[in-house]
């Protein structure tokens, strides 16, 4: 059971027969999964999708835009090593599912249903199953050697294939679609670093701009009472820039407000034989960076490559140990666009703290400067560099640029203790991360033994 169709089409690729039950096969309508990063780009071109992304009027990315306080700046991904259509996506997250979904109905060897999987069917500690009931309202049971699960955030199997599910949710996405405008940098995502959070805008397609306010915490405005229309014409509009406030304001009039919970779960899997859980039913993170659809492509193509040496997945028990690798292999990749997002989020955030203040300073100006101080967490966020020692490297960097700021010219006491809290601050904001993401798998992986296991014999 899958989610979306990256995952069969992969499998389907090295000839397997696959059984592929959707909840819902109608065209999504979804306010997140609509930007692609030029890492997940790669990895669309390594699974043989890149065509996914063609004739849905989907719009070329070349990087971000900051802005605070009226100021900005303009932040490339590192493009230059790369062929000229690498770049980011973004796109109506519903219409590049249905282009997926196409393409692996016309390979042979998918059964393509629309069902409600109900639960894993196990036998003696193996999953050797499913049991689903049809859009009819029949009660079935489907059988295979591997069932995948990637039922989604929501996902109700989860609890049965990870050792705990810590679900956070430090805040909520408020949708709108913005229409009859252009963004300030054509062909970039914008981040606005507002009170009390940051707002993304980016295009969708060649005549609409989403936007997605952040607003913290698990309670937003009533859209029904029209407290949200309220609060985001007196406390948003009057933060964004001026090109954008009127396009705005028309759309909150229009309606059209959507809310979505921004969910973070770090991955913890307990290696089931049987069964393997992907998707947002085993990480996310929070979507300020974009990252989720470059996660879950990259695992796609680490398990691709981890099975397709394997001609009989019957053997369940050593298949199971065999996969536990599949945890360590897909870390460079999801444990950097993991950290960076919960950590930028908080820094992006504004606080009261005078630290958290002046490290979010830090951090704009730090990635004004230009050259590696821009490109270097670009090319993490895109990414294009999943590197997790490049990122505390550039996370710390951040924090002793803001340190310096305060001690020159002059060093003070205040400057001293500012500037002790800060360390302090951002010590408390990555450290916390990097150990649910796993020490050992994120920076050492050649320490996993899992990571040397052959194929079994078949």
């Amino acid at each position: 059971m899958v989610e979306n169709c990256e995952s069969p089409f992969a499998l389907l690729q090295d000839g397997r027969r696959v059984h592929v039950i959707e909840r819902d096969l109608t065209e999504p309508d979804r306010i997140v999964g609509e930007l692609l990063q030029p890492g997940g780009y790669l990895k669309l071109i390594e699974l043989g999708l890149q065509d996914c992304v063609e004739e849905i009027d989907a719009q070329r990315v070349l990087g971000y835009a900051l802005m605070k306080d009226g100021k900005s700046t303009r932040l490339s991904y590192p493009l230059d090593k790369f062929e000229e259509d690498v770049a980011g996506r973004s796109f109506h997250n519903g219409r590049f599912i249905q282009r997926m979904r196409g393409k692996a109905a016309t390979l042979p060897n998918i059964r393509l249903e629309q069902g409600t999987v109900t639960s894993l069917l196990e036998e003696d500690g193996v999953i050797k199953g499913v049991q689903y009931k049809t859009k009819d309202g029949q009660e079935l049971k489907a059988y295979a050697p591997l069932t995948i699960v990637c039922d989604g955030c929501f996902s109700n199997l989860r609890r049965n294939l990870t050792s705990r599910v810590q679900v956070d949710v430090p805040s909520c996405f408020v949708g709108l679609i913005l229409e009859n405008c252009q963004l300030p940098f054509a062909n970039h995502g914008h981040v606005i670093l507002a009170d009390p959070s940051p707002i993304l805008f980016y295009p969708i397609s060649s005549t609409e701009i989403r936007c997605l306010v952040d607003v913290p915490g698990q309670k937003v405005p009533s859209i029904g009472n029209g407290e949200m229309a309220k609060y985001l014409k007196n406390n948003v509009a009057p933060q964004l820039p001026s090109e954008l406030q009127d396009a705005f304001i028309s759309a909150v009039e229009k309606g059209n407000i959507r809310t979505m919970p921004n969910r973070s779960m770090p991955a913890n899997p307990q290696p089931t034989p049987g069964a393997l859980l992907m998707g947002d039913a085993f990480n996310m993170r929070h979507p300020l960076t974009g990252g989720g659809m470059t996660v879950a492509l990259s695992d796609i193509v680490v398990l691709r490559d981890l099975l397709k040496p394997l001609r009989d997945l019957r053997d369940a028990a050593s298949l199971t140990q065999y996969l536990e690798s599949f945890y360590t292999l897909r870390k460079p990749v999801a444990s950097t666009i993991n950290t960076l997002a919960g950590a930028l989020y908080k820094v992006f955030s504004a606080s009261p703290d005078e630290a958290r203040k002046e490290m979010r300073e830090a951090c704009f100006d730090y990635l004004s400067l230009g050259g590696v101080c821009s490109s270097g967490p670009v090319a993490l966020l895109s990414g294009l560099n999943p590197r997790p020692m490049s990122l505390v490297l550039h996370f710390f960097a951040v924090a002793i640029y803001g340190v310096g700021r305060l001690l020159l010219p002059f060093p003070s006491p205040k400057g001293f203790w500012i500037g002790a809290r800060l360390i302090s601050s951002a010590s408390g904001i990555i450290f916390p991360i990097i150990k649910a993401e796993g020490v050992r798998q994120m920076f050492f992986p050649a320490t996993v033994p899992a990571v040397y296991r052959p194929p079994p014999l078949n």
